[in-house]
């Protein structure tokens, strides 16, 4: 019982952080349904929601900067996909791939040009960054608030997909792309709002996530990108339950293997740091070889049949 007391903070950090990743899984997870893309600038667009945030809240009330850089990363969502992927539609795989490498590093690059590299402080957004008591520990609402957005954000993204025209046209699509093209379906407007959706929820996860961690770097989309890719095929790419499931598993474990020298000395295990905190990426990245390994097709994939 003390053991469970003591890990009890970082369960409910790794709940919040996990809720996060989720909502970026979801974009990569998406686009992958109906494109079998994997839209390696998905993280940077999130970095680069974080860097809009900070410019913007430095010359405008945050009223204003905070839908603003919600729409400016919605577009930019949509312009990677007009200018970047749509061209390639009918190119081999391997080359939609490498232009979505080439988009990330183009915005990292443009983001170190802007920055010079260095950190920018995100900006403390009232409300959500108050300090506040929840079961006897101190912590910021956005811990509390993250995971009940999340939720929030899932079950109206699944609503949209299972009862609505667009929502018909996406599961339609990540069935039977050639088939789908052949019914009349609008195939472009069909990846374009994918695109919209992803970068919408990408933009709401930055917000809450560089509230947390208020350092902007040019580099800060990768790690919780990669986490979230990982997510993604954790749960079974092509899948958002799934994807949300494995997010906050994740962030779960991410968030206890951080605390794991504090818990374990506090209850008598050991007596001093043993530095098991270094671990806490890796773990992400060993438990996606072990999925690969057993479940090719993570948690919730479906099993893929070749058409003949």
């Amino acid at each position: 019982m003390n053991i469970l007391k003591t890990a009890l903070p970082y369960i409910i950090s790794g709940i919040s952080v996990g809720g996060q990743y989720a909502l970026i899984a979801i974009g990569y997870t998406m686009v992958y349904g109906i494109l079998r893309l994997i839209n390696f600038a998905h993280g940077d667009v999130f970095m680069v929601a974080g860097l809009m945030m900070v410019y913007m809240a430095a010359s405008m009330p945050l009223y204003i900067a905070i839908p603003l850089m919600i729409v400016c990363t919605v577009l930019l969502g949509f312009l990677i996909e007009r200018v970047a992927y749509r061209p390639l539609r009918s190119a081999p795989r391997m080359s939609v791939m490498i232009s979505a490498i080439g988009v990330s590093y183009l915005l990292q690059n443009l983001a170190l040009y802007i920055t010079g590299g260095l950190n920018k402080n995100y900006p403390t957004i009232p409300w959500i960054s108050d300090q506040i008591s929840i079961f006897g520990m101190e912590t910021t609402r956005v811990t509390v608030i993250t995971p009940f957005l999340t939720i929030i954000l899932v079950v109206a993204l699944v609503l949209l997909i299972n009862h609505t025209k667009i929502g018909m046209a996406m599961r339609a699509v990540s069935k039977d792309f050639e088939t789908s093209q052949l019914m009349g379906i609008r195939i472009n407007s069909v990846i374009s709002m994918t695109f919209i959706i992803g970068t919408f929820l990408a933009a709401v996860g930055s917000l809450l996530y560089f509230t947390n961690y208020p350092g902007v770097v040019p580099t800060s989309g990768g790690m919780p990108g990669l986490k979230a890719f990982v997510a993604a095929v954790f749960g079974g790419i092509g899948s958002i339950p799934g994807a949300v499931i494995g997010a906050f598993i994740i962030g779960i474990c991410e968030s206890l293997i951080k605390g794991l020298d504090t818990i374990l000395i506090v209850n008598g295990v050991i007596s001093e740091q043993i530095g098991l905190a270094t671990f806490s990426d890796a773990f992400t990245f060993v438990l996606l070889i072990v999925i690969l390994v057993f479940k090719p097709t993570g948690l919730f994939g479906e099993k893929q049949t070749d058409k003949v």
